[in-house]
């Protein structure tokens, strides 16, 4: 028994060596790696062959398969590596030859079909997840898979034209839907409409687009100015009145697009800012008359205030309309009065805390231009008289008193006595 192994291993060593080997002269495998000495039938499960050393590892399905399945022949290098080399195309060549990006070498069954579509060209979002594989590809009950248009347009054309609420034919509207509906919602009414160009906030966050668009007149060539919508408030408008008080109709200059009310209006951005007790007023009492051509001079106002005042009596003293010289508007008083640069020292020199109401110099209430210098204790006739001896042109009067005293100082008295020498 051990001469008939020993001869056989002779005979298969005779064969490599010296005959042609049936698998072609490309094998440099040794034979005992997949044949055995008592017979060259191959059994799987003591083949020594690795044929992960090629470039096809077998894994899944292809560990259970015959080699004659796919080895046609001995000469095992005739066979590629490709798919279709062994499986015909049932997709009848509209999906390419690489069936790894649907299949696996475990079962012809495509277990994840949106992750087969997100590598593609169009990923599965939305509605488009639980849609069936037909309503797209019409070639389904074929197999067939040819590769469609990815717009939107080209499968919903038919939505397109179908569409009531707003008539998309009509309205012109763009057939790129992405511009108003959402590709990852579940339906056609989960819109993304860009209307950045004049946002839908505040009172325009409207039900329906027609509360704003003419249905049947399309979606463009409306004016973004408020009074283009809202001219029917603008004319109704009673408090105040609108349209007898002259208001612009640029509605922004006092409204914003949460409310009609409360309305506001920067007065600032005028030439008369409200500052003071007229930041409470109610505009209608200044505006009385209208909203233009309201005068901005005090007296325009508070003419009433100025004939009405008695302490000191405006009208009868001839005080100027001016009322800013002496007020100011945080109120009637304190009142101020630059007595002391236009007119005599009162607040400083001598005069300065020497009086204690206006009355004191103006004697005549009636007439502020009348001033009286003679009548306080200090100007003494005898003693004014004895101390003006040789002053040109004296006189024990008021008026001739301020015309050489004018700031209320006795260096001027000198000054005259230098003069008239």
């Amino acid at each position: 028994m051990r001469i008939l192994s020993f001869a056989t291993y002779i005979v298969l060593l005779t064969i490599n060596l010296f005959c042609q080997s049936p698998h072609g002269d490309g094998l440099k495998n040794d034979c005992s790696e997949c044949h055995q000495s008592t017979t060259w039938k191959i059994d799987l499960k003591k083949i020594q062959f690795d044929h992960s050393s090629t470039n096809f590892e077998l894994v899944g399905q292809h560990q259970n398969v015959d080699c004659k399945s796919c080895h046609k022949s001995l000469i095992f290098s005739e066979v590629k590596n490709s798919c279709n080399n062994c499986h015909k195309d049932i997709h009848q060549n509209t999906v390419g030859e690489n069936c790894s990006r649907c299949h696996t070498s475990e079962s012809w069954v495509v277990k994840d079909i949106n992750f087969v579509h997100q590598v593609g060209r169009f990923p599965l979002l939305g509605a488009h997840k639980t849609a069936d594989c037909k309503q797209c590809h019409t070639g389904f009950a074929e197999l067939k898979f040819e590769p469609l248009d990815v717009d939107c347009f080209a499968c919903h054309a038919e939505n397109y034209r179908n569409a009531k609420t707003p008539n998309h034919l009509q309205a012109g509207f763009s057939t790129n839907c992405q511009e108003c509906h959402n590709l990852n919602a579940l339906s056609w009414s989960a819109t993304n409409v860009d209307h950045s160009f004049f946002p839908l906030v505040g009172g325009h966050s409207l039900p329906s687009c027609y509360s704003c668009h003419v249905q049947g007149q399309g979606f463009s060539g409306l004016s973004k100015q408020c009074y283009s919508c809202h001219q029917a408030n603008y004319q109704s408008a009673t408090n105040p009145n609108h349209v007898n008080s002259g208001f612009p109709t640029t509605c922004e200059s006092c409204h914003n697009i949460y409310a009609w009310s409360p309305a506001t209006f920067d007065h600032n951005q005028t030439n008369f800012p409200l500052t003071g007790k007229h930041t409470t007023a109610q505009c209608s009492q200044c505006h009385s008359n209208g909203y233009s051509n309201t005068p901005t001079d005090c007296y325009s106002c508070h003419q009433t205030d100025y004939n009405n005042t008695t302490n000191p009596n405006h009208m009868t003293v001839s005080f100027p309309t001016t009322c800013e010289e002496c007020h100011s508007t945080n109120g009637w008083q304190p009142a101020t009065f630059d007595h002391d640069n236009q007119f005599f020292p009162i607040y400083s020199g001598k005069h300065k805390d020497k009086w204690n109401a206006c009355s004191d110099c103006h004697t005549v209430p009636s007439n502020y231009s009348v001033f009286s210098c003679i009548n306080c204790h200090e100007h003494n006739k005898t003693k004014m008289d004895s101390e003006h001896q040789g002053v040109q042109n004296y006189v024990y009067e008021s008026n001739a008193c301020y015309n050489c005293h004018p700031d209320g100082r006795h260096r001027n008295l000198i000054q005259q006595k230098f003069i008239n020498e």
